[in-house]
């Protein structure tokens, strides 16, 4: 009886982290396909009537738990505005909300977190934070204006950053869009592969 008690914990100890696994696996697998339906959406989607019928889905990395990062977050002062341009030559109005600092493949690296001073005054989107960033794959495996990552103001010192997550700017796919253009501080130097691919 205690060897089989013993051997039943041993079990439940060992399937704690696979569940973990398989959980986040699945919510990465939800997030995509939400993704693509977005896509095929008439209201949402960049494509053309015609792309739209042939979208069958965009081209993912293979999940990687490694590119999910908890990141020591910074909130700082108010700076001024930060004007961030866009691919039409525009400027959009942004603040500096914070930094995040992470270690990724055995190196520590800093990004910068924007606010959109458009989207903050929606109820929708009051806490939505932005992370635009480019990477060695632009270009070649991905996107080459590079990716963004959505995120939430978070409610302590650090901030859950999912390179699963990243998704390419509407430009990727049409012209006639005002794409924010990640700032030169946000150049990642190694290759995120992780999130979505270029179209093939």
């Amino acid at each position: 009886m205690k060897a089989f008690l013993i051997i039943s914990f041993s079990l439940l100890g060992f399937s704690q982290p696979l569940f973990a696994q398989n959980e986040y696996r699945t919510s990465i697998i939800e997030y995509q396909h939400e993704l693509n339906e977005e896509y095929k959406d008439l209201k949402e989607s960049p494509l053309s009537p015609a792309e739209r019928k042939a979208f069958t889905g965009h081209h993912f990395f293979p999940i990687d738990e490694k590119y999910h990062v908890i990141a020591k977050f910074e909130k700082l002062p108010v700076a001024g505005i930060y004007h961030m341009k866009t691919t039409s030559n525009s400027i959009k109005d942004y603040d500096v909300y914070g930094v995040a600092t992470f270690i990724l493949e055995g190196k520590e690296y800093r990004l910068n977190i924007y606010q959109s001073h458009q989207l903050r005054t929606q109820e929708k989107y009051k806490d939505h934070l932005f992370l635009p960033f480019t990477d060695q794959t632009n270009g070649a495996d991905t996107y080459g204006g590079g990716r963004y990552i959505d995120l939430k103001i978070p409610a302590g010192n650090t901030i859950d950053l999912d390179f699963n997550r990243a998704y390419n700017p509407y430009c990727a796919y049409a012209t006639g869009y005002a794409c924010p253009i990640p700032p030169k501080e946000n150049d990642l130097p190694l290759a995120v592969k992780a999130g979505v691919m270029l179209s093939k």
